[in-house]
């Protein structure tokens, strides 16, 4: 399969990482005047803009810059029944997606973002899209013994955290002092942060990790065993701007289709996830939500 993080795609990322640095970049598709960044105009075109921040396996561009990753496919199964077949994809740093979201540079976001009460201020959240725990990204071997934000405290290690990640909340909750985080601002930064030795380890997804490793053999890196950040799973789902409700609800539509069918866990297989990255049912985006 082909992939955004290997070596052949680094150097196209490092050039992107400066643009999006400063703002959004549309990457592929259509040109501005027929892509949509709405549900309705879309349906019209044929062609929707949509945010992502180059993280594999979630969003990301494989080596022919086609826009492709777990959000990315499942968007596509969903959006195909209502006529809407190309996704131009905007980038963005993370902590720039909804921002983009609220200034209307694109329709929604597919970059498996956490629903959580601060971002369900900003933004609206479909239905949950799927669970997944966190881990370190740690040396072979894994010799400072690193496997919670609790192992960090007192330990002389740095540890890198995705820029507007929930990572960063969770290692000062757990007492890590601020002078050992490293906030980085993508997932190629962090992976060579560790695989250089700048930092000791990375604490992402459990689901990141391991696509970092199969697609770097040889990187003298292993993932640290899974754990959760929270008493629960993170709950990742797409971001739609609030006020949205027409393209929710017919996402929602077609994203509970493609679950009930089993479809689902056929596009999303290829980029790392199972069966234990289904959400639970009775887990609702109103629960996660809280009172935002």
């Amino acid at each position: 399969m082909s992939t955004g993080n290997g070596p052949r795609a680094l150097t196209r990322r490092t050039l992107l990482r400066g643009a999006a640095a400063t703002g959004v970049v549309t990457l592929a598709g259509c040109g501005p005047d027929e892509a949509s960044t709405s549900f309705q105009a879309a349906q019209r075109t044929g062609t929707i803009k949509v945010g992502f921040a180059n993280e594999a396996p979630y969003g990301f561009l494989d080596e022919t810059g086609r826009l492709t990753g777990e959000a990315p496919e499942v968007a596509r199964a969903v959006l195909r029944d209502y006529g809407i077949t190309k996704l131009e994809g905007v980038l963005a740093d993370f902590r720039q997606l909804i921002p983009g979201l609220k200034a209307g540079r694109y329709a929604f976001v597919a970059a498996g973002m956490f629903i959580n009460p601060s971002r369900c201020a900003d933004a609206a959240f479909p239905i949950p899209d799927y669970q997944v725990e966190s881990a370190f990204l740690v040396p072979e071997g894994n010799p400072k013994g690193i496997t919670r934000f609790q192992d960090i405290p007192g330990k002389d290690v740095l540890i890198a955290v995705l820029t507007g990640g929930v990572e960063l909340g969770y290692a000062v909750e757990a007492g890590v002092p601020e002078e050992q985080i490293v906030t980085l601002g993508d997932q190629d930064s962090v992976f060579r942060a560790v695989r250089d030795g700048r930092v000791y380890g990375a604490a992402t997804l459990d689901t990141t990790a391991a696509w970092l490793l199969e697609q770097n053999p040889g990187s003298g890196l292993a993932k640290s065993e899974p754990f959760l950040l929270g008493s629960t799973p993170g709950i990742g789902a797409f971001t739609f701007p609030r006020g949205a409700t027409d393209f929710v609800a017919a996402f929602n539509t077609g994203l509970r289709r493609l679950k009930e069918s089993g479809e689902w866990l056929r596009i999303v297989k290829p980029f790392g996830f199972s069966e234990r990255n289904v959400p639970p049912p009775d887990v609702t985006t109103e629960q996660l939500c809280g009172d935002a």
